[in-house]
């Protein structure tokens, strides 16, 4: 029997500071990192696990124009500011919802002749991401 929730990460949306994105990213994923020690000793091994820390993987349109993702994102870098992001994986009721605040950085601006003007940044997550289900 097929997995009830399984889903592929379809038509999901990305809202930035409230305003939606989806149709100018090409990637939105959340990255735990979760350092760990290990020492040997001649009485066994000893461990150390460090708090998790999460990057956002973001990769879109270089649109720099009115309501373009890239211009938000340098703005928002230039203020100082953390922003707020919010992913929902599928639209819907119910769906898996990730919503956390991030470091704005400067994206990429220009790219290799005839290929599209794209940008693929890493961000640093502020605190821990906040996971639900979406109500509406």
């Amino acid at each position: 029997m097929a997995y009830a929730r399984a889903m592929v990460f379809r038509n999901p949306t990305v809202e930035i500071d409230e305003v939606a994105y989806a149709s100018q990213v090409s990637k939105a994923r959340l990255v735990p990192d979760t350092p760990t020690q290990t020492m040997r000793t001649f009485g066994g091994v000893d461990k150390d696990r460090d708090s998790t820390s999460w990057t956002l993987e973001l990769a879109g349109h270089q649109d720099r124009g009115t309501g373009g993702l890239a211009v938000a994102l340098d703005a928002a870098a230039t203020a100082g500011d953390p922003i707020e992001i919010v992913i929902q994986a599928k639209a819907g009721t119910g769906q898996d919802v990730a919503t956390f605040s991030i470091v704005p950085v400067p994206v990429e601006f220009g790219g290799e002749s005839g290929n599209w003007k794209l940008f693929d940044a890493t961000f640093e997550v502020i605190d821990q991401p906040v996971f639900s289900q979406s109500a509406a």
